[in-house]
């Protein structure tokens, strides 16, 4: 049963972090903080037991919300179809 939960609360993770604006920085903090406190809790948890999953939950998470700040790309820019007039 517990390798059943832990599959569902890191599929949830990646479910959740993707759900997201590619182009705001806040929401990439954020996606990118989940994403790594789920990834270091589970090597810190099978690495050090329940202290190191702690530890690595918030080293993953810093990690990954300064990685989802520092890679939000630009956004595209607008396509002006009307400065044309018609003719």
């Amino acid at each position: 049963m517990k390798p059943v939960l832990t599959a569902l609360g890191i599929s949830a993770l990646l479910a959740l972090g993707a759900c997201t604006n590619p182009y705001d920085p806040g929401q990439r903090a954020a996606g990118g903080a989940l994403i790594g406190a789920g990834t270091g809790a589970a090597i810190g948890g099978i690495a050090g037991g329940g202290r190191g999953a702690a530890i690595g939950a918030i080293t993953g998470g810093a990690v990954g919300a300064a990685t989802g700040v520092i890679t939000t790309p630009q956004p595209p820019p607008q396509q002006q179809y009307y400065q044309q007039p018609y003719k």
